[in-house]
């Protein structure tokens, strides 16, 4: 965290108007960019492909990259933070000798894992032709990579360069999905797998060369010794709880459409949660500032403290210093998204007519801005939680995040439309209110629980010492 609150930190730091701006437009660019970036695109894909040829593939390919993202992310959540954990305690103790035959071994088993479930699907559930198929399969494989490599350059720090890769790849993808658009929807797919292959390049040379390059796949991730199973719950859970609603939704007849194979599409549902998520934007940002600036900053100065052997005054006054930092992080964030949640709910009417959308999803829009608003909330609790090791408060957030989202969303459908995205907003209300209490209550005695935090288990690198 405390790569990007440096950078921040020397732009607030100039004292001015100019300086402020900078800080929150570099905290809006690497917050939000890599997700945005990729909307932009498929939107200006989508724009482009309509004016041209009209609308004849663009929902199956809108439709295909949705499915596709929220698979990967799912799979890739049982890995993702427990192997970032395995990096972060093989760089704690100078183990770099280690890093890059297990990042080659996590994109093996990740991309031998995204294929055959992709090859079951594709036996059993499709009936497409088999170029489609086969298109299908390389994409989720190679974002399934793109989702774990970019942990790495995000765990050294590099920003800018992540986001300049994420940028370039997603104007790679525009161009050749363009390119190949009289090709129909395989040449929209092509691209598409073109560009995010390019981004995952690109972030590969940015992460190797850092380390040593031993080219030889190590799998010393899948040790029990040396994982954390909670962190592989806790992963997965929080990609479920994000999009099981969107599931239940596109699933379920009475509120979507069959699209593509078995891939169904609920315009009524996703067109609106779609819109109201472009509004986390200025909580990112705030985020961004004062989570991953003022508390990481905190932090760093007690956990030194602590190694250091400091007076126990000392560390005490620095562990008031993280309870304000989160305390006025969360409530900064508070503000600034309610504050962006009205002004797009008094601004809906109008939004909703200049893009050209029924009214209809007025209601379900405002509800859906209400329920992403708390998930800017859950994602700064959840990051301080795990920041802090206290992974079984986060284990339980994932976790009634996850069921309440289902259960209350199955509920939502069965009511009927008027209720549509309630399920979501007071899912991710309830989870929000939730964690700031299981986070608070951790702050408490932090001193305590950090003397007593277990260490972390040393790998065995007798395989790599010389002879």
């Amino acid at each position: 965290m405390s790569g990007i609150g440096l950078e921040i930190s020397k732009y607030l730091e100039e004292d001015s108007v100019t300086g402020t701006f900078k800080a929150y437009g570099y905290a809006g660019l690497v917050g939000a960019g890599p997700w945005v970036l990729p909307i932009l695109g498929i939107l200006l894909i989508g724009f482009v492909e309509v004016a041209w040829q009209g609308s004849s593939y663009l929902q199956s390919f809108t439709t295909s990259v949705s499915w596709l993202v929220g698979a990967s992310l799912i799979l890739t959540g049982l890995l993702q933070l427990a192997f970032t954990r395995f990096v972060t305690n093989r760089l704690f103790e100078s183990n770099e000798r280690l890093i890059n035959p297990n990042l080659l071994g996590v994109m093996f088993l990740t991309t031998v894992a995204s294929g055959l479930i992709g090859c079951v699907f594709s036996l059993f559930l499709f009936s497409q032709p088999l170029s489609n198929e086969i298109l299908m399969i390389a994409c989720f494989a190679v974002l399934s990579n793109v989702w774990m490599v970019g942990l790495f350059v995000s765990g050294l720090k590099r920003f800018k360069l992540m986001l300049v890769a994420f940028a370039i790849g997603y104007l790679t993808t525009m161009i050749m999905a363009l390119s190949l658009m009289s090709f129909g929807l395989n040449g929209l797919l092509a691209g598409l797998l073109i560009g995010h292959a390019v981004l995952l390049f690109l972030l590969l040379a940015l992460v190797m060369p850092s380390y040593p390059l031993i080219l030889q796949p190590r799998f010393d991730f899948l040790n029990l010794r040396l994982i954390f199973p909670s962190l592989i719950a806790i992963g997965c859970l929080y990609n479920i709880g994000i999009w099981v609603d969107k599931l239940i939704f596109s699933l379920h007849p009475a509120t979507s459409e069959r699209v593509i194979g078995p891939m169904r599409e609920s315009q009524i549902y996703d067109i609106p949660m779609f819109l109201a998520y472009l509004s986390v934007v200025p909580g990112i940002v705030v985020f961004f500032l004062r989570i991953e600036t003022d508390f990481a900053r905190a932090y760093e100065r007690f956990f030194q403290a602590v190694k250091g052997n400091a007076s126990l005054q000392e560390i005490e006054m620095l562990g008031c210093r993280i309870v304000e930092s989160v305390r006025d992080g969360l409530r900064q964030i508070i503000r600034v998204q309610g504050a962006t949640v009205l002004v797009l709910i008094l601004l809906g009417p109008s939004l909703i007519e200049w893009l050209g959308v029924s009214s209809q999803y007025l209601p379900i829009y405002y509800i859906c801005l209400l329920g992403v608003g708390a998930q800017v909330l859950i994602l700064a609790v959840l990051n301080v939680l795990v920041y802090l090791d206290k992974l079984d408060d986060a284990l339980k957030l994932t976790a009634l995040m996850g069921i309440t989202n289902l259960v209350f969303s199955l509920v939502s459908v069965r009511m009927g439309p008027d209720y549509y995205g309630y399920g979501f907003g007071l899912s991710m209300t309830l989870t929000a209110v939730v964690g700031i209490a299981l986070l608070f209550k951790e702050l408490e005695n932090i001193e305590f629980r950090t003397f007593m935090r277990p260490r972390p288990v040393r790998a065995n690198i007798s395989a790599w010492e010389s002879p």
